[in-house]
């Protein structure tokens, strides 16, 4: 038949052409014996080949082979059996490369506008003058949060600052003033002067509760001072422990392999979807040279936006404490003890007149109550206890358990009090 001749013409042009590769091979060979290379076959030597073999495997090469007319084997093999062989997916190559390419370009291209470039100035002395003027000690990153023109970077990033400069990606430079803050969770909001909200471009808010570990994510911020630079990783880990700057623990932390150096602090972890999923924040860094090891972690969004919106909504934050005064933790390690000892009970706090304090007799010190448990749960450390205050609201009671004088372990039942942190509007 005519379908028959037009596959004997295929395979005989593969001879033909195999033949000739043969030849220019032997040919290299002759010039360099000390190498040899197998040539790549072409469409219709592949076609001369498969067809020795089985009709599956005819059926497969012509699925990655788009030059052959599938209507040349329908006669041969049946229309359903060529059917099968085109709709294999083809193989990816360079078109499916660039398209992954495009989408990270284009995370990049629509969040670059809402990432800033953060200057922390302190009143210091240049050189050996001694005027006073206003140094910069230190930069970091940050994001457009809202419409209004909020922005969001760390506390440590602006700690100690007398005046804060905000740089946008139009490299126009303008002053900033502090919204208000949370020390203990290292989140900071700001509002920048002299410019159009209008102008700003908030930055997609994503969420963080439902995170895998494996996802891809991007952190865009300004480390070393270079502004705007990308990096992309995976989510390495997630519900890490950090600390904050006052010294009580972050939970919840995202850990990323995504490149995070000094001047990255304050900066957006985008999902792939470009959408905002925590603020970068910190860096393991056992070196101590202050570069990456591919070990940085984020502050989920989740925790920030409930901080954020408190601060921005009330111009406060309120925060449930027990109104004691804790001891360095060192102080019952050294003891070989376990446990947060209480230093000072405050007149008029939620725990006066139910914990006992430490104090100096004629004796010596006497050691005031050991929390060693809360609601149940075991407490090693401060870090243990602060888990379980952030966990709950002011006005919760919750049960303490203690041990008390010479190790006698007691329940105390505490209601919980407000810390209130209140800012100037």
């Amino acid at each position: 038949t005519a379908s028959a001749c037009r596959l004997a013409a295929a395979c005989s042009s593969g001879r033909r052409q195999r033949r000739r590769v043969r030849r220019e091979a032997t040919r290299q060979g002759d010039e360099n014996s000390s190498s040899w290379w197998t040539p790549p076959l072409d469409a219709k030597a592949k076609l001369r080949l498969a067809a020795k073999g089985s009709v599956a495997a005819l059926s497969i090469l012509l699925a990655l082979e788009s030059g052959i007319d599938h209507d040349l084997l329908a006669p041969v093999f049946g229309p359903d059996r060529v059917q099968v062989a085109s709709a294999l997916p083809a193989s990816g190559g360079a078109a499916s490369l660039m398209a992954e390419e495009d989408a990270v370009t284009t995370i990049f291209r629509e969040n670059t506008a809402s990432v800033v470039n953060i200057t922390n100035l302190q009143q210091g002395r240049m050189g050996g003058s001694l005027d006073i003027t206003e140094v910069p000690v230190g930069t970091g990153t940050g994001f457009v949060w809202d419409d209004k023109g909020h922005v969001i970077t760390n506390f440590h990033v602006i700690k100690g600052a007398s005046d804060v400069r905000v740089t946008l990606i139009d490299k126009n430079s303008y002053a900033a003033t502090v919204v208000g803050f949370d020390e203990d969770k290292d989140i900071a909001i700001l509002t920048l002067q002299g410019v159009n909200p209008r102008d700003l471009i908030p930055i997609r808010v994503g969420r963080s509760g439902g995170l895998l570990v494996g996802q891809t994510v991007f952190a865009i911020g300004n480390p070393f001072g270079l502004d705007h630079t990308m990096s992309s990783g995976i989510v390495s880990g997630l519900g890490r422990v950090i600390q904050s700057q006052s010294g009580r623990p972050i939970r919840g932390a995202i850990q990323t392999d995504a490149a995070i150096n000094p001047g990255n602090s304050g900066g957006p972890l985008l999902d792939r979807k470009g959408q905002l999923i925590g603020v970068n924040t910190a860096i393991l860094d056992p070196t101590g040279r202050g570069a990456n090891v591919g070990v940085g972690f984020a502050i989920p969004v989740d925790t920030v936006r409930g901080i954020v919106e408190q601060i921005i909504t009330y111009g406060k934050i309120v925060r449930p404490y027990l109104g004691i005064t804790l001891a360095p933790d060192q102080a019952l390690a050294q003891l070989g003890r376990k446990g947060v000892l209480v230093l000072d009970v405050p007149a008029n706090s939620p725990a006066s007149g139910r914990l006992q304090p430490t104090y100096r007799s004629l004796t010596g010190i006497v050691l005031g109550d050991v929390i060693v448990a809360v609601d149940g749960k075991p407490v090693e450390g401060s870090g243990d206890l602060y888990g379980c205050l952030d966990a709950l609201k002011v006005g919760d009671t919750v049960r303490l358990t203690v041990e008390r004088g010479k190790g006698s372990r007691e329940e105390v039942s505490i209601t919980l009090g407000g810390k209130t942190t209140t800012f100037e509007s």
